[in-house]
Order: structure tokens, then sequence, then C-alpha cells
């Protein structure tokens, strides 16, 4: 027969080893949860450098670099529900229909969002270029939408607001 002592002492080691498995549980969740926000800021600084790059390559009309961006079902609606697909982007470019002296986010404005595999990016946006033989300038707002494929990042919807009133 044991004592009611040695009981006690087995208790007590049986309930410090849950209790170190408890606490190394919420270690583990805790650090999970701190690689994911680390996760999610890096993905946001990678989808900012990305939709950064996409937007030089729009401006120096680089067919190229906007294919390896775009997803290939991609879609941008304009402010005035106009829809183009990656290849009417990709010919614009290569056609060089505008050709840009501006296509710049303007400094502070860019914000990226994360959820998961999904990141929005909203930014104002200054477009100065000939387009058509006539001048254009103007500000816009724009969201664009970016999925993560098991490669990289990709831009799989754009949506632009109307110029902005002077």
């Amino acid at each position: 027969m044991t004592s009611p002592t040695s009981h006690t002492r087995d208790l007590t080691q049986v309930l410090s080893g849950y209790g170190k498995l408890i606490l190394l549980i919420i270690g583990l969740a805790l650090g999970a949860a701190t690689d994911l926000n680390a996760s999610s800021e890096e993905d946001a600084k990678i989808v900012a450098t990305l939709d950064t790059k996409y937007q030089a390559a729009v401006k120096s009309n680089d067919a190229a670099t906007m294919d390896q961006i775009l997803a290939d079902d991609f879609v941008l609606v304009n402010g005035r529900g106009k829809v183009s697909s990656k290849a009417d982007l990709i010919e614009s470019a290569r056609k060089k229909e505008v050709i840009y002296e501006r296509q710049d986010e303007e400094p502070g404005t860019q914000k990226v969002r994360v959820w998961g595999d999904t990141a929005v990016v909203t930014a104002l946006l200054w477009i100065k270029a000939m387009q058509g033989g006539k001048p254009i300038d103007y500000k816009l707002w724009f969201s664009d939408t970016y999925v993560r494929t098991p490669t990289s990042w990709r831009y799989v919807f754009g949506q632009a607001s109307l110029p902005l009133p002077k």
C-alpha cells in the first residue's frame, strides 16, 4: 500500500509533465502565430515590390515583364466599365499604343493587405502620357488583386477608378 505522500508526489510529477507539454503547445502556437504575422508582412513586401515592378513595366511598355506578372486569366475593369484581358494589355504594350511620361504610384499611397494566399494592393496612380496622339494627364485610384501560386504571386484582377477631378 502506498502512502498519500507518494500518491501526491506521483500526481505532482504527472501534472508537472502535462504542464510542460501544455506550455510547449502554447509556446509553439504563439510561435506559429508570430511566424504567420511575419510571413504576412513578408508577403506584403513581396507583393508591393511586384506591383511597383508591374507599374514600371506598363510605363515602359515592357510586354515580357507584364506577361510574367499577369495571370493567364487576368481581367482589368476600368472606371468606365471597360474590361481588358491579359492579351489586350500585352498587345497594347507591344504596339506602344500609349507612350508614358508618368505611370507612377503617388509616394506613400500604396497599401497592401494580405489574407492567406490573396493580396490586394491599393494606391493612387498618376498617369501622364500620349494616347492616340492626344495628351492624357490624370490621377486615379486602383485596386490590384494578387494570388499566390505554387511558383509565385500572380496579378489576377485589377479595378481602376474614373480619373479624379483636378
